[in-house]
């Protein structure tokens, strides 16, 4: 293992399934299993506490579920990224876990070289998603970038659109500029720009008088 690895959360209510990830992640190469997680809040924990670069998380554990903890994981660490690795494929719950921010939703029995192309997809910056709930991600993909923008967020397109550069927006909100960094490439991607004067031109057409 070197520093260089991404490192990888598991989150799941069953042992057996945490273990064949385990052994399935540290077995690739450049890749390994940090922490293990059980229930929600504990994935919570360990990622506050580890930072890992993708967590896995499962939808239906106890005390809380895949949904609210991918959207608290989500707030506390952004550079994060979270992959949803469930049974489930309907539309709500496609839609309800992408909505709390994952950036990733695959099913348990895809090929584990898919799960770890997309495990390393996920660390690059990229949104894989499994083939079979692309349809059910289309009522979500259709809708306003605005709405898939979280509040804090606009909050980094409004002051962009000020003209802020990085570290007085981080003095602004009361963040790092690390974090402003993760901010505002997530928001180029959601919105379709690459560049600072666009997105300002972008969240002033698409903002109003802001968040």
């Amino acid at each position: 293992m070197t520093d260089d690895d991404v490192t990888v959360l598991l989150a799941d209510d069953h042992h057996l399934v945490r273990s064949g990830l385990a052994t399935l992640v540290d077995g690739a190469d450049g890749m390994r299993v940090v922490g293990q997680a059980a229930d929600g809040e504990a994935a919570i924990a360990l990622v506050v506490e580890l930072r890992p670069d993708v967590v896995l998380m499962d939808l239906s554990m106890p005390v809380l579920d895949g949904v609210e903890a991918t959207r608290r994981i989500v707030a506390a660490e952004p550079g994060t990224r979270v992959v949803v690795l469930t049974s489930f494929s309907d539309t709500r719950r496609v839609g309800d876990a992408l909505a709390a921010g994952a950036t990733g939703y695959l099913l348990k029995d895809c090929d584990p070289r898919d799960l770890i192309a997309a495990v390393r997809s996920a660390a690059q910056g990229h949104a894989p998603l499994d083939p079979r709930v692309a349809t059910a991600l289309l009522p979500t993909a259709v809708t306003s970038p605005v709405d898939r923008l979280s509040q804090r967020e606009r909050q980094v397109l409004e002051l962009i659109g000020q003209g802020l550069a990085n570290k007085q927006i981080a003095r602004t909100l009361g963040i790092s500029e690390r974090t402003v960094k993760v901010h505002v490439g997530h928001v180029f991607r959601q919105i379709g720009v690459s560049d600072r004067t666009s997105a300002a031109l972008w969240g002033r057409e698409h903002l109003g008088d802001g968040p």
